[in-house]
């Protein structure tokens, strides 16, 4: 069986018990979502609500990929949680950007930062109109 062209690595590390550092290394597009996917259902099934994404290493993602984050960061609104990329590349950056997934997604610079906007409540579900938190 041939290898992947652009292998992905997913690391997971467990800051807090309801926080997840999801750490991705290379390409996130329609070849390897899917594991994406696999970790962060993973982490969900396990009671995580809160997803930080690091994603500095990430030089590419498609539309794969960002389906993935807004799908994850709905299923943490069911449990007032929240989803926090962190330092996206420049290209992932624009992406996100461009498609306004960071309108709906905060992005930080740093896990701490991340970490600091959990515990202000940034990124849970506010109703339109109502400031955010």
């Amino acid at each position: 069986m041939p290898l992947a062209q652009n292998p992905l690595s997913v690391e997971v590390e467990l800051p807090r018990e309801d926080v997840a550092l999801i750490t991705v290394d290379g390409y996130l597009d329609v070849d390897t979502a899917t594991e994406f996917q696999a970790h962060l259902a993973n982490q969900l099934h396990h009671g995580r609500r809160h997803f930080l994404l690091d994603l500095s290493s990430v030089p590419f993602m498609d539309s794969s990929g960002m389906n993935i984050i807004l799908r994850v960061y709905q299923e943490t609104r069911k449990t007032e949680g929240s989803v926090h990329v962190i330092s996206p590349t420049p290209a992932v950056r624009r992406i996100l950007d461009l498609t306004g997934v960071s309108i709906t997604v905060p992005i930080s610079e740093s896990v701490d930062e991340a970490l600091t906007r959990v515990d202000e409540g940034a990124g849970l579900p506010h109703e339109p109109g109502e400031p955010s938190v």
